[in-house]
């Protein structure tokens, strides 16, 4: 049940900080954030904000630093709009979504190559034996 209770907080805080996002800071450094999830504790006091920024690295670390910066005012957005006593502290964390997916298309691009490669040695191999090395059952003509 509780369970049940911090996926909706944590749904609707995502909801208002990607809207107060979507409206923009006065922060020159913040970039274009997307937050991805939000995950709230049991005891509905602390909630993990999951977020990533598209562009370089620099651009990540000013993004990283301009949404820290502004805890305070969000945190303050967030409870204004949400109908709990205690408003959760956040904590803002880069999410490793990118740099994951940029690895996983990496490795399948390996294995494409590497499949290529082996098919290209197939193309050309004969068999070792016969062709079909299975044994058959003996025709009823084929008796000793």
């Amino acid at each position: 049940m509780a369970s049940e209770r911090q996926a909706r907080l944590g749904d609707r805080i995502r909801v208002i900080l990607a809207e107060r996002l979507e409206k923009g800071l006065r922060d020159p450094r913040l970039g274009f954030v997307t937050i991805t999830d939000v995950r709230v504790t049991g005891d509905l006091q602390h909630a993990s904000v999951f977020y990533t920024v598209l562009g370089t690295a620099e651009e990540r670390e000013a993004s990283a630093q301009a949404l820290k910066s502004a805890t305070g005012m969000l945190r303050s957005e967030v409870g204004k709009h949400l109908n709990v006593r205690l408003t959760p502290s956040l904590e803002f964390i880069a999410d490793a979504i990118p740099e994951n997916a940029v690895h996983i298309e990496d490795l399948l691009r390996e294995a494409r190559e590497r499949d290529q490669s082996v098919a290209g040695l197939a193309a050309g191999a004969t068999y070792a034996g016969e062709a079909d090395p299975y044994l058959k059952p003996r025709e009823l003509g084929d008796e000793d």
